[in-house]
C-alpha cells in the first residue's frame, strides 16, 4: 500500500470506522477463505476502500467480483486502478441496498474487511436475505467474531450467536494483529466464515423466536423463568427444566423448543 491516500490515517478514519489492511498475505488468506464457490457465481465485496482484497478477488476465475462502496474518493481510486470493475461498482450504503433485484436474485457471497461500527448490522442484513447469500467471509473486531462463533455455556454466547447460528454454520478462521492495519485499531481483529446451513425455516414462530432469544439474553444472569416472564407459557410447560436455566445454556434447538412452549 504505497499510494498516499492508502496510508493517510486521516483519510482512513473517514471511512465509517474502517481500518485499512496493509498485510498482503492476510488479504490473500481472506479471499482464499471463500470455500463454497460451487454455490454462487458472484461475490460482493463490502467497503473495499483502496482494493487490498479486490486485487485478489478479481483474479479468481470461479466467480465474478462486484463491489459496494460509499466513499467517493475510494470509488474514484478503484475505477482508476481496477478498470475491469467499471460496471461492477455499486455506489451506496450496503445497509440500504435493495437485495430484491440484486443480481437478478442469483445467489452471491459477501466478503469484506467490514467497518467495525456496522459489522453486526451487515450480518443481520445478510440474515434477512439468507436464502440468497450462501457464504460470508469477513474481518471483524475479535470480540464480535468470538461472539458470533460462540457456543452455548460460554460468556460470549448471546443474541447474535443464536440468531445467526440458526441459519449459518460459523467458522472462526484466524486472529489478526492490530499492527497490520492503517491506522491500527485499539483491538485485535478476526476473520470468520458463515456458511448457510440446511435449515430453511425454524420449526416455530420465527418472530416469537427472536423475541424469546432477546428477552432471555437481555437479562442473562436471571433464570429463564424470570427473564421471559412477559411471555405466556402453555400450562403443561410451567415446570419445564429450561425455566431453571439461563439463556446462555440453551442451544438454537433448545430456543426453538422453548418458543414452541409459548402461547402465540
Amino acid at each position: 500500500m504505497t499510494n498516499e491516500r492508502m496510508t493517510n490515517p486521516v483519510r482512513a478514519k473517514k471511512h465509517l470506522g474502517q481500518h485499512f489492511l496493509k498485510d498482503e498475505g492476510i488479504a490473500l488468506n481472506i479471499v482464499k477463505s471463500l470455500k463454497h464457490t460451487n454455490l454462487y457465481k458472484k461475490v460482493l465485496e463490502v467497503g473495499p476502500g483502496m482494493g487490498v482484497l479486490t486485487k485478489y478477488l478479481i483474479t479468481e476465475p470461479s466467480f465474478e467480483t462486484h463491489i459496494i462502496e460509499i466513499d467517493r474518493e475510494s470509488i474514484a481510486y478503484l475505477k482508476q486502478n481496477f478498470p475491469s470493475l467499471e460496471n461492477k461498482i455499486i455506489e451506496g450504503d450496503f445497509l440500504k441496498l435493495d437485495f430484491n433485484n440484486l443480481f437478478l436474485n442469483e445467489p452471491f457471497a459477501v466478503i469484506g474487511n467490514f467497518p467495525y461500527n456496522i459489522s453486526t448490522e451487515i450480518l443481520f442484513k445478510v440474515l434477512d436475505h439468507k436464502n440468497q447469500v450462501p457464504e460470508v467471509v469477513g474481518m471483524f473486531q475479535k470480540e464480535v467474531a468470538e461472539r458470533i462463533a460462540s457456543k452455548p455455556r460460554n460468556k460470549t454466547y448471546g443474541i447474535t450467536s443464536v440468531l445467526l447460528q440458526a441459519f449459518y454454520d460459523i467458522d472462526y478462521l484466524f486472529t489478526v494483529h492490530e499492527n497490520v492495519f492503517n491506522p491500527p485499531p485499539r483491538v485485535k481483529s478476526a476473520v470468520i466464515r458463515l456458511t448457510r446451513n440446511a435449515v430453511q425455516n425454524l420449526d416455530c414462530n420465527e418472530k416469537l423466536f427472536k423475541q424469546v432469544v432477546k428477552a432471555g439474553f437481555n437479562q442473562r444472569r436471571k433464570t429463564l423463568r424470570n427473564s421471559i416472564k412477559a411471555f405466556k407459557l402453555k400450562p403443561e410447560f410451567t415446570d419445564h427444566k429450561y425455566l431453571t436455566q439461563r439463556a446462555e445454556e440453551l442451544s438454537v434447538a433448545d430456543f426453538v423448543a422453548l418458543t414452541n412452549m409459548m402461547e402465540v
